[in-house]
């Protein structure tokens, strides 16, 4: 019965491990820390976030103290346990597990403490087969299934007997990371209405900000800028999910920087294998974390900056996987009404991204008509270049269509581009228009009147603002706060673009028609 036993744990702990989500930062969520001595055996500890469990809710933390050589759990285990989140404490206690084995499941809920509830799990199938109790701690309190960093001073003070002391206890300190995703939504004055999902495998950001006019992302987030930290902190795994409707952030390559430090090309991964996202990795490892630390004076945060590389170019991925386009586009604001290039490579995914001769189907589309076409073969030696002329009145979002490749018709991908690009500090709205906005926030004028005119302005180009499409057949009103921003812009108390804001959202509802 005892080899039986075994054997079944084994098989346990394997199912165990490859049920694991694949989480990074502190402990890169799954921790088994180097053999320690007791009783004249080596012991070790593992500590593991595991997936949620669709049954309960919150986040898991398995904690086992086992023998090093046989993997079977030890009895009879006593853990006082220290518990942190961030920088926030959230209990110290000791726990008596028969098994040697705990399981703490996180649990958001709005209460003025921490509460902290234990009971003994059946263990489920594989409990009930070992003849053993899972030991489950509950954990309440604000926001604690949100993820994060969670750290724990953990002292063994018994093993195999609860009247077995140990002295001096055995002591272990682990962090485990369980990944916090944030949305944030970016009105471009292009692109229109983007959202960047984010995904921190550390600690939670702070200060997220999208910059038009460089396309540079910058973030904040806590970091312990000490060596033990450093010491305990194998990578620090942030990302990012940019959907495929964002031309200006659909490139080929971006450079980080840390505190002002620029890491290595290796620390970014970009993942283009999704329908309609693409997900770029910042993977920085404990090298690199250390480079960071030994060439600047820090606060307790790790202040970051991605941005596009000087040589960036435009990227996508066929929806088969196989292929990779690299694109070039000439002049880089493209205008209509003139002449115009588009340079591209065709690489091979599976070869490392190498150039291919091979067959294609190219268009470029503007408001789903075709405004060029061609049929070719790509170069393995030289980049592929195509010269057009762009229409005249064509403005706003565009597309390079790519398909056909190798003759597969599941070769395609597409890749937004800008005609007549509008810079963020382009917006244009001459200042007597304010006099207008003023007498309709005032009443002077009825909401007709100021519609008419807008619409005149802005099909006349007098007021430019960025592209955008709008419902048909709106009977809608126009929104108290859209009147509201109008009476603050005249009064210089808002921008330009929180203004323009207002009037894409009538554009969009239509309201205003252009």
């Amino acid at each position: 019965m005892n080899i039986l036993k075994t054997i079944l744990f084994l098989f346990v702990i394997i199912v165990i491990s490859f049920s694991v989500s694949n989480v990074y930062g502190h402990g890169v969520g799954s921790e088994t820390f180097p053999p320690v001595e007791l009783d004249g055996e080596l012991v070790t500890l593992e500590v593991t976030s595991s997936k949620d469990n669709p049954e309960k809710q919150g986040k898991h933390i398995s904690m086992a103290l086992i023998d090093f050589d046989s993997k079977v759990t030890l009895r009879d285990v006593t853990f006082k346990i220290k518990a942190e989140r961030g920088n926030d404490f959230l209990f110290e206690k000791e726990f008596q597990s028969p098994n040697g084995f705990i399981v703490f499941n996180f649990l958001s809920d709005e209460t003025d403490s921490i509460i902290v509830e234990e009971k003994s799990d059946g263990g489920g199938f594989f409990g009930s087969l070992l003849g053993i109790q899972e030991k489950l701690v509950t954990v309440k309190g604000p926001e604690l299934a949100k993820g994060g960093l969670y750290q724990f001073d953990i002292k063994i003070l018994t093993a195999n007997s609860y009247s077995n002391k140990i002295d001096p206890p055995i002591v272990f300190n682990s962090g485990i990371s369980i990944p916090i995703v944030t949305q944030y939504e970016i009105n471009d004055v292009n692109y229109g209405k983007q959202r960047i999902d984010f995904i921190t495998f550390y600690d939670e950001i702070e200060n997220f900000e999208y910059d038009p006019s460089t396309r540079e992302i910058t973030f904040s987030m806590p970091f312990e800028w000490t060596q033990e930290n450093i010491n305990q902190t194998p990578t620090v795994h942030e990302e990012f999910i940019v959907p495929k409707t964002f031309g200006d952030l659909y490139i080929s390559d971006f450079d980080v920087f840390v505190n002002g430090i620029e890491l290595s090309d290796q620390v970014v991964n970009v993942d283009d294998f999704f329908s309609d996202s693409r997900i770029v990795h910042l993977i920085i490892n404990q090298k690199e974390i250390q480079r960071i630390y030994e060439q600047e004076n820090h606060d307790s945060y790790m202040h970051f900056l991605v941005k596009p590389s000087p040589d960036a170019r435009l990227s996508s991925v066929t929806s088969n996987g196989q292929f990779r386009i690299l694109a070039s586009v000439e002049p880089s604001d493209l205008e209509s009404g003139s002449n115009a290039r588009v340079t591209f490579d065709i690489t091979d995914v599976f070869l490392r991204n190498k150039p291919v001769s091979t067959s294609y189907d190219f268009s470029i589309t503007y408001d789903e008509d075709i405004i060029y076409s061609e049929k070719g073969v790509s170069s393995e030696n030289k980049p592929t270049v195509v010269e057009f002329n762009v229409p005249d009145n064509v403005n706003g979002l565009g597309f390079l269509h790519f398909y056909n490749l190798n003759d597969n018709g599941l070769a395609e991908t597409s890749i937004p581009i800008i005609f007549d690009k509008i810079e963020s500090s382009n917006i244009s709205i001459p200042a007597w228009i304010k006099n207008n906005a003023g007498w309709w926030a005032n009443d002077q004028i009825d909401d007709n009147t100021f519609v008419q005119g807008i619409e005149f302005l802005i099909k006349n180009k007098i007021i430019i603002i960025p592209q955008t499409e709008s419902e048909e057949n709106s009977t809608q009103k126009i929104p108290a706060w859209i009147k509201n921003n109008a009476g603050w812009w005249a009064d210089d108390q808002i921008d330009d673009n929180t203004f323009v804001q207002g009037l894409q959202f009538l554009i969009e509802k239509g309201i205003i028609q252009v």
